[in-house]
């Protein structure tokens, strides 16, 4: 006899705790991006006539360089690559390990301090895996990405939030940690250049993360998704740091400095003990990325005019929205790194108050069909990402054109700086 669509399946009890267990699938909570999402399709349907100023995608919009796609068509029809790659073959560590070098001047043993991974979200998921037990901490900065929270919090651990505040340099403030936090924290999780506030690390920032981590017997994890996209000087790794690499690890990802967002190859780097529990629990979880995709991935990595193409491009692009922006009254200024920008939230349009950057956010969407993403863990503020889709330099122009035309109508207010 066929279940009832409305009542509850019979193994509704069973689901882990960690998904919300017997609640699993009743809650009515809605996640801020399938907000944003529902209110896109609304103000498409109402507004056909007005096209979508889309600033709320966070993934690059060009496709992977010719060359590297030209190597994924010669290795994917070879015999050899159809297998297995379990941990990652050796052509794609050794040239991580090149890149190391030629870029930040890191040497890495390829065999023992470097494994691949599928996408750096399933490498920040399962590093938890390593340390956690129920009760350790993990500290995170927010706002951030929460992903090797929500697995921390799986393996029944805690998340303590470290904030990330304008009047701090977008840095968290490490001495704030109360006493007893410290003592049961495993993990430290940081991300530089940070999404979304699009600030870098310094190096004395490291020098003091490396002694934190030393003095407290923490480990670090530091995630270089952004890496590339670094605007002010060479980009900083980690592990340049003196101590670094014995305090933790860096997870590089081939998405956003070398537009290759769904082909999923990324990198962690390292305490070759940490790469080593890390390799182990991948090894337990997944079967290696396919072999034809991390040869046209080596590819890239030994081709850094890639990176300066992409670099260069969300350059320019946040060069003319901080300007646009800048004309309807928000305080923009260029970031660091990223190809996001982060800018405090208006406190009123004309008459209307808002609550937060999430009722900022639905009203532009609403009002003007102009979308970004609301940030409201450190302060309300608004993400705007220059990765929209415009075929050259001139549709970017009409695009900011038309961005600074619909804002201007709203009257935002904003406060005090």
């Amino acid at each position: 006899m066929s279940e009832s669509l409305a009542a509850d399946p019979w193994f509704q009890s069973l689901f882990a705790d960690r998904i919300g267990g017997s609640s699993y699938g009743k809650g009515t909570e809605i996640y801020k991006f399938e907000k944003i999402k529902r209110a896109k399709r609304k103000a498409l349907a109402e507004h056909p006539e007005r096209p979508l100023l889309d600033f709320g995608i966070g993934e690059n919009d060009d496709m992977a360089d010719p060359r590297v796609r030209d190597v994924l068509k010669v290795e994917v029809d070879r015999l050899e690559n159809r297998g297995y790659a379990d941990n990652g073959i050796q052509e794609f560590k050794d040239a991580a390990a090149e890149f190391m070098r030629r870029t930040f001047g890191v040497e890495l043993d390829p065999i023992a301090e470097i494994n691949h991974a599928i996408g750096s979200k399933p490498a920040l998921a399962m590093l938890p895996a390593a340390f956690i037990n129920p009760g350790d901490v993990t500290l995170m900065t927010v706002p951030g990405y929460p992903v090797a929270g929500t697995h921390t919090r799986y393996y029944g651990g805690e998340v303590y939030k470290l904030p990330l505040r304008e009047e701090n340099g977008y840095f968290p403030d490490l001495d704030a940690i109360p006493s007893d936090i410290k003592k049961r924290a495993k993990l430290l999780v940081l991300n530089y250049p940070n999404s979304p506030t699009g600030a870098l690390a310094t190096r004395d920032f490291y020098r003091r993360v490396v002694d934190f981590a030393l003095t407290h017997r923490i480990i670090v994890i530091q995630d270089a998704a952004h890496i590339l996209l670094t605007y002010d000087g060479p980009p900083l790794s980690f592990l340049q740091v003196e101590g670094a690499k014995e305090v933790g690890v860096e997870v590089h990802s081939m998405s956003k400095g070398f537009n290759m967002i769904g082909w999923r190859m990324a990198f962690v780097a390292g305490h070759r003990k940490i790469v080593q529990a890390f390799a182990d629990v991948k090894d337990n979880s997944d079967s290696g990325q396919f072999i034809a995709i991390q040869k046209a991935a080596a590819a890239a990595l030994r081709l850094p005019d890639i990176a300066d193409a992409v670099r260069e491009k969300y350059r320019r692009r946040l060069k003319k929205l901080v300007a646009a922006l800048e004309k309807v009254g928000f305080r923009a200024r260029m970031p660091g790194g990223t190809y996001f920008l982060y800018v405090r939230a208006p406190v009123a349009a004309g008459n209307r108050k808002f609550e937060n950057a999430e009722d900022v956010s639905q009203y532009l969407i609403h009002e003007q069909s102009v979308c970004c993403v609301p940030w409201d863990d450190a302060g309300p503020y608004l993400r705007f990402s220059v990765t929209y889709t415009a075929r050259d330099e001139a549709e970017e122009d009409r695009l900011m054109s038309a961005t600074v035309d619909r804002l201007s109508r709203l009257d935002l207010r904003f406060s005090n700086p």
